[in-house]
């Protein structure tokens, strides 16, 4: 890794441009070609360096005011299923399986967005309808207090 590689993994540390060029600018800085970013990039990836590239959504922001984690009780032998089902509901905008205590029986979360409360509840229900689960519990999102890209370098 030399120093442009470093340069365009900060640059992906933060909030990209809103642009269809997202690259532009940073190709001009380094005196180097978009495509060339984006070859580094590829690069990066494949050595490890770099895990992936996400957007993140500021769904408050997007207009989505009624948001809520919803964890399912799965089946270990039926997750997987499971949460294809569920990840393909365009309200979903992350679904994951995870380790969870022994009291908290709950293993399956899915982040729901509406533009409402109704809309929310019938966007739950109809994923309980769809899926056959039919125990949850949803963690209503009350207010946003961090959202950051991580920064590694």
């Amino acid at each position: 890794m030399n120093e442009i590689d470093r340069e365009v993994l900060r640059f992906l540390q933060g909030d990209l441009p809103l642009s269809s060029r997202p690259f532009a600018g940073l190709a001009r800085q380094l005196g180097i070609d978009e495509k060339e970013i984006l070859a580094r990039i590829n690069r990066l990836s494949d050595a490890g360096y770099l895990r992936r590239v996400g957007a993140i959504l500021r769904h408050q922001q997007a207009g989505f005011s009624s948001n809520a984690m919803v964890a399912w009780r799965v089946r270990p032998e039926d997750a997987e299923r499971s949460g294809d089902l569920l990840a393909q509901f365009g309200e979903v905008s992350h679904c994951y399986l995870r380790e969870v205590p022994k009291d908290f029986p709950y293993n399956l979360f899915t982040m729901v967005h509406a533009s409402s409360e109704e809309s929310l509840q019938s966007t739950i229900q109809s994923m309980a309808r769809q899926s056959g689960l039919d125990d949850y519990v949803v963690l209503k999102s009350c207010r946003e207090l961090k959202k950051v890209s991580m920064e590694y370098i």
